[in-house]
This record gives structure tokens, sequence and C-alpha cells, in this order.
């Protein structure tokens, strides 16, 4: 009839963690029982990150201890009450256990029951029977205010308090317990005509139970009274539904009768009885033959007579998941707390961005808090380790929390976009300039001494270099960034192949000026469109194999800064990307060898000393590209290769058309026929 007694511990721990006590230290009877209790309790202990912050055994038996151990027991019992962490003590035993607990605290320190400086929370197990305290006279319970105890169920049964309160002693004659318990309550005792006159006071019998305190006799009917109420109601049931089997069954009609019967013989017909009580709860046995039922949990207010008030303020249900339902609202705690909720830690808990380190030699609920590592959170109070964000969040300033990265590229709409759209724009429209001023002025000597064609061809492919710098403008798409990488190196390549055929073209022209030099075959433009078609073919050949295998696509990359994600084309084969490059600069490099030797050659038009500095103005520009790129992070890399392409564009405007701008604006004089012959002083 009594409630499985794992539903308590259960029940227990459910509390425990409600509060977030972890640090709780154990008073048990100094039995097996006890031992039992505590060898289950550490076990769910361990199971729910809670600690024992002391393991205290009580006597529960009568006898006298020698004074040592009674000293030692006096001296643990006195440190376990000062100790400032552990502030909530979970009692286990017998009433015989409360009573030596109150002599141990009253020996270590006579003024700890009335010290309201000194605040702890008891919790008792239901085995635990507070109320014959109230027969000690002289002992301050107070210490006990806002003790927390388990209390097997019970329901208020309508008439049970009538019944009490009718009960007459003198009616009662052959109940020996009630008229000796009637004595002891009320301090009287009954007249005996057959004994010796006693000084005390006669009891009239008109003696009312309420009036006692709930310390002496509780008005209410308790979870063993409840319990002892089932069982004589269920074995009731059992016998009308063994009499109604024998009514049903002919063949035993010729039994025995009911008062014949052996107990164990009523065995099947409990385990299957099920009935609603007076009191209007369902009786029934599961499985395991034990009745269907949990406990409460009861809150004691205590007064300054020892009298005693239990509120109930929870229960442990068996059948829900959530093992215990409590009301904090009507919980009244021990006066030190002013109804604030104790805190019963070792260690007091880490705040999220923290994590915990188990201190050496101690309990794991003892430790110490240490910031997250950099890059890593905690999000929670008291977690064991730190973690890290999604690639696409960062960790904010505290580590307490993930925060979402921002998508970032180099947008048209930001300050550097706008510079460097500008500039390209602006050259674009300097290169266009150029090519009108050289198509309206073809016919002068200036322009049709270094092969018209390659100047037109050259101004073509440079106005093409600074718009493909706006390819990498943008949010990249896949359209752009197929594009960009492909077109940057095609048409680099073929500005380069045409610098290389205007310097080879004034080698091969002042060789054929030698008498009988088999050069004069090669003049022409047969040379030229060799040149400028052969390199840039090569170029578009490997291009064109990169495209096919493995071409750039749009990407996002989540890892290269901590607070953005970078919106970019990746390469897709970073081998083929640095070829593209590669075959670039070794163009470039010919084209600055070349014009290098031929810069001393004697033609007043001769380009080849314009073509040097603007080849070595190239070359410095990409060589500086590589590092500068690669040491770059995000939107920045793409500024890098924008600013390359313009600086090295404009290099090449510069220093191959400027001269020629100059005389043909500026000095027109100079541009005519004679100036093509220069003579030697």
């Amino acid at each position: 009839m009594v409630p499985n007694e794992a539903n308590q511990y259960r029940g227990l721990i459910s509390l425990l963690k409600h509060f977030r006590w972890t640090w709780v230290g154990l008073f048990a009877a100094d039995d097996d029982s006890g031992d039992n209790f505590l060898q289950l309790l550490e076990l769910l202990f361990s199971k729910s990150g809670i600690c024992s912050a002391f393991t205290e055994r009580i006597p529960n038996q009568a006898y006298l201890h020698s004074l040592n151990e009674l000293s030692n027991m006096v001296s643990n019992t006195y440190q376990r009450l000062v100790d400032t962490k552990a502030i909530t003590f979970v009692i286990y035993g017998e009433t015989l256990s409360i009573m030596w607990l109150m002599m141990l605290i009253n020996l270590a320190d006579p003024e700890y029951m009335e010290n309201r400086n000194v605040g702890k929370v008891w919790i008792m197990t239901a085995q635990v029977v507070f109320t014959v305290t109230g027969l000690i006279r002289g002992w301050n319970f107070e210490m006990f205010q806002g003790t927390i105890s388990f209390a097997v169920h019970s329901h208020q049964h309508p008439g049970f308090q009538a019944y009490i309160q009718n009960i007459k002693p003198y009616e009662t004659q052959s109940n020996g317990f009630l008229k000796d318990f009637w004595e002891q309550s009320f301090d009287c005792s009954f007249p005996n005509p057959n004994g010796p006159k006693e000084d005390n006071k006669t009891c009239t019998g008109e003696e009312r139970p309420e009036r006692l305190p709930g310390s002496v006799f509780e008005m209410h009917m308790t979870g063993h009274s409840y319990s002892i109420y089932n069982a004589v109601h269920a074995v009731a049931h059992a016998l009308h539904a063994m009499d109604s089997y024998r009514s049903n069954h002919r063949t035993l009609r010729g039994s025995k009768s009911l008062r014949d019967l052996q107990p164990w013989q009523l065995q099947p017909f409990l385990q299957d009885i099920s009935f609603n009580n007076s009191a209007g709860e369902k009786v029934s046995f599961n499985e395991n033959r034990e009745m269907v039922a949990g406990f409460d949990i009861m809150n004691m207010l205590m007064f300054p007579n020892n009298s005693f008030f239990q509120v109930e303020v929870g229960r442990v249900d068996p059948n829900e998941e959530e093992k215990i339902v409590i009301n904090e609202d009507v919980i009244v705690w021990p006066k030190h707390f002013n109804q604030a909720i104790p805190l019963s830690v070792c260690s007091d808990s880490c705040d999220p961005g923290y994590q915990k380190k188990k201190r050496e030699g101690e309990k794991f609920c003892c430790f110490d808090c240490f910031a997250c590592p950099e890059g890593k959170i905690s999000n929670q109070k008291d977690m064991d380790e730190c973690f890290r964000c999604l690639q696409d969040k960062y960790p904010s300033k505290d580590r307490d929390r993930c925060i979402s990265k921002i998508v970032t590229f180099l947008s048209y709409e930001e300050p550097l976009g706008i510079s460097l759209a500008s500039t390209a724009v602006l050259f674009s429209l300097i290169t266009a300039w150029v090519l009108g001023m050289f198509i309206k002025h073809k016919d002068t000597p200036i322009v049709k001494a270094n092969n018209r064609d390659l100047s037109y061809a050259l101004l073509v492919t440079l106005l093409l270099c600074f718009l493909s710098s706006l390819l990498f403008l943008g949010r990249p798409s896949k359209v752009t960034c197929f594009l960009q990488q492909s077109a940057f190196g095609i048409i680099f390549s073929v500005a380069i192949s045409c610098v290389l055929a205007k310097t080879i073209t004034v080698v091969v022209a002042f060789m054929a000026t030698k008498p009988g030099s088999i050069m004069t075959t090669w003049v022409g433009k047969r040379l030229t469109n060799f040149i400028v078609l052969s390199f840039s073919l090569i170029q578009a050949g490997i291009c064109a194999v990169w495209l096919a295998t493995s071409p750039p696509f749009p990407d996002f990359d989540m890892t290269l800064l901590t607070k953005q994600i970078v919106a970019k084309c990746n390469e897709g084969s970073v081998i083929l990307f640095y070829f593209v490059l590669a075959y670039m600069g070794l163009l470039a490099i010919i084209s600055f060898t070349v014009a290098f030797l031929a810069r001393e050659l004697p033609d007043i038009f001769n380009e080849a000393k314009f073509i040097t500095f603007s080849m070595l103005l190239f070359c410095s520009v990409w060589l500086s590209f590589i590092p500068t790129y690669l040491s770059t992070k995000g939107k920045h890399m793409v500024a890098v290769e924008i600013f390359s392409i313009l600086v090295s564009s404009a290099g090449l405007l510069g220093c191959i058309f400027s001269p020629k701008c100059y005389i043909i604006v500026l000095r027109p004089e100079l541009n005519n026929r004679e100036q093509l012959i220069r003579r030697k002083t």
C-alpha cells in the first residue's frame, strides 16, 4: 500500500534540480537502510550533476556511546552546520534519528536553534515522522522552519475530522492506546478507583484534539492513515469480488465460507481490483502488486510554541514524465533568506561566455570559471566546454552568442568601388579620345611611321583592358566569374603581343635598311599579324582549356574573415589561373628585353625607348601584384587586381602614346616628312 520508494528518490533528485541545488549535505541513519539510501542516492547524484558536500551518519539506536564517539559526532555535526556553501541538508532516518540530531546540535551550539543569521534548508524523507517531537518539551525547533518533506500521498476524507472531533475516550475503554495517548497529550490522568490517587490533573474526556499543536496531533488524514484506509477498502472490494465469483460458479457453492479462507487466497482478486474511494481517488495496483501512488511534497511552518503546520506545495507523480510538480509561490523559506530562493552550490555558476574547469582533487561540482578561448562561445550557464559558431556566424565580443556574418564584396556603391570604377571609365574615355585622334591624323607621318594598324589594335585592346576591370566590381555571378580572368588574360596578352610586334617591327625595319639584307622580305603586315595572332592564340588556348575543365564560379569564403562572408569568384583550377599569369609575364619580359636592346636604334620616331619604359612599369606592377594579392583578404584582393589592371594599362597608354599625342596636338610642326630623316652630326 505504500508507494514505491524509488519514486521518492527520483522526486528528490527532481526537487534538487528544480532549485539548482548541486551541493547537498546528507544525514542518514547508521543502519542498513541508511547504507542503501546513500548508495542509491550517490548514483543518482552523479547522473544528475549533483554532489554530496558531506555524508554524516546519525545513530538510530537508543544506546549509549563512549564520550570519545559522542565528542566526534558533536564536532562533525558542528562543522556541517557552519559550512557556508552547503545550504541544503537531506535527512534520511526515523523519528529517533531526528532526536539524535537535535541532541548533537544542542551539544555543539546551544544557541544555534535560535540563531536567525544561520539558515539551512532541511529536506526530510517520508520515513521521518516529525509529529512526536512535540512531546519533547524545552527544545526549540525553529531551525526547522521552512523544512521541505516528502510524505506518503493522502487525500482528505470529508468525514475524517468530524470523526476525530467526536472521539470520546470513555466510550472506548477497551482501547488502551487511546487512553494512554489522551493522558500524554493533554498532560492529565484518568481516575483509577483501584489505584492510588495521583497529583496530575484529571482527564475529563471533554478535551478537544483540535486544540493540540500539530507537533502532537495532526487533525488531517496523514499519508499513513490514508494508506490504511485504502488497504481496508481494498480488502473489502477483494472479498466482495471473491464472493461474487463464488456465486457465479456453481461448482464452488459447496466451498467453505469466507471466514474459513486463507489470506493468500485473496491475492488474485486484490491484483485486479480498481475502485474510486470515498475521497474521489482511484485505487489500483500495478504489475508489481504495488499501489499506484506518489508522494506529496510538504512545507513545514513552525510557530513559537513548537507547534507546526504543513502545507502541500507539490507532488511526485509516478505516471508523469516530469516526476515533480511544485508551486514555488507558496513555499515559506527559513527567515534567514527573506523569501529568496536559497543557493546551495560549491561554486557559483559560470555565466555565458565562460566554461567550467574542475578543481584538482575536488568533486566535479567544485570548479572555476574561465573565459572561452578565441573563436569559441558558450551561450548557457555552467557549460563544460565552449564551442565554435557555425561558419556563417562569428562570436560576439563577450563570447556568449553567435552573430550572423555580413556578406561582403567590392560594390559600386562604396567609396573604393566608386573610385576604381570612375578611374576605369576615365581612362577608357582617354583611350577612346587617343584612338579617335589617331584615326583623324592617320595620314600624318608620326602615325604612319610606327605601324598604324598596330597602334589601332593596341589602343582598342587597352580600351578593353580598362573596361574589363569593371567585371571585378559588384556581387559575383556566374557570368562575371566566367569572364573575369579569361577576358583579362586574353586582352592583356593581345596588348603585349601588339607591343612586342611594334618593337620587332622597328628592329626588322632597321636591319632591312642594310644593303643585301634578307630582312626586307619580313617587313610588312605579315610579320606583325603573325606575332599578334600566334602569341594571343596561345593564351586563348590556355583559357579555353581552363574554362572547359574547371571554370571559375561564384563562391562564399566563410573562414577568411572573422565577421564577414566574402563573396568572390573561385578560380576553379588555381594551376591554370597561374598559367595564365605566367604566360602573360613571359610575354612582358620578352617585350621588355627586345625593346631594351632596340632602344638605341637611330630613328627619330623609334618607339623602343618608350616601350622599354612602359614594359618596365608593366613588369614592376605585376611582379608586386602577386605578393600583394596573396597577402590581402576579402574585397581588397579584388581591389588590388583592379588597381594592377588600371596602372599597367595606363602605363602602356601613357608611355607609348603620350609622346605622339604631344607632337600631334602641341607640336604639329614636327609631324612632317623631313623629320623622318635623322642624320648624325
